[in-house]
């Protein structure tokens, strides 16, 4: 499963430089690799005009992007991390302004979507493709709660809600990925106003995935799996948790997921 780009424009500015950076670090992100950090931040340094930051809180990533004038926004560190960055970007209805670039630090699971989506794993690499590659435009889900997915939802039954406090939002994945649970049930299942399922129907899973500016729904209804294709996607329930692009959510009552087709930019290796 991927999400498909095309291109866009060329990462250099007018003058022929990639331009100044706005480089966010993922406080996570020096404790799971410190050493590609500084490589990473190197690179970067060597070849642009480069502003780090290190926010400390949500409301501080909000400021600092909001005051980035010209830079564009460049994270350090897992998908996450990312996320975050592009939910704040669509806040303050910049998602779309400037493209954003990614040097992934982190286990492979916390970097799983990065790779899918052709970011390089190495940070030298990584870093040159932030300097030197090519902008390409790409598909994300927007959901009603303010969150944005950029791969894959999954289903995974009941959850606790997220803990509170700055790390929990940067937070590394875990180190292996744990076993899902049997599945959620009693869910109300609506794609672009079709009933797929209704809560006397026993939900086995439930996979979403962003493909060619639309979503792919992979169901199991009590065993008899069902594929569909929609751009709107509505989930109801009693309680139920879920996983955007492996960052567990939940537990919520309703969802309502929207495709919007190639609405940010990503820094790429140029083919």
């Amino acid at each position: 499963m991927s999400s498909l780009s095309t291109p866009a424009s060329q990462s250099p500015d007018a003058a022929g430089g990639p331009g100044p950076l706005l480089v966010l670090l993922d406080p996570s992100a020096r404790e799971a690799d410190g050493e590609s950090v500084r490589i990473a931040k190197d690179v970067l340094c060597g070849g642009a005009d480069v502003k780090i930051a290190l926010p400390e809180s949500p409301s501080e990533l909000d400021r600092v992007l909001a005051h980035r004038g010209r830079r564009r926004a460049v994270v350090i560190g897992s998908d996450q991390a990312l996320q975050r960055v592009l939910q704040a970007l669509h806040r303050q209805r910049e998602l779309d302004a400037d493209p954003v670039g990614l040097v992934p630090v982190g286990g492979p699971v916390a970097t799983a979507t990065a790779r899918l989506l052709g970011v390089p794993a190495e940070p030298v690499a990584a870093a040159r493709a932030v300097l030197a590659g090519a902008a390409r435009r790409l598909d994300l889900l927007l959901d009603d709660g303010g969150g944005v997915v950029l791969a894959e939802v999954r289903f995974t039954g009941p959850r606790q809600g997220r803990t509170g406090g700055w790390r929990s939002l940067w937070a590394k994945l875990a180190a292996a990925e744990q076993a899902s649970p049997a599945g959620p049930e009693e869910l109300r299942i609506e794609a672009d106003g079709r009933l797929l399922a209704d809560v006397h129907q026993r939900v086995r899973q439930l996979r979403v995935a962003v493909v060619d500016g639309a979503m792919e729904l992979a169901l199991d209804l009590d065993g008899r799996p069902q594929r569909h294709r929609a751009g709107r996607l509505t989930v109801a329930g009693r309680g139920f948790g879920y996983e955007a692009d492996g960052c567990p959510v939940g537990p919520v009552r309703h969802r309502t997921w929207t495709v919007r087709p190639e609405s940010w930019q990503l820094l790429l290796p140029t083919p």
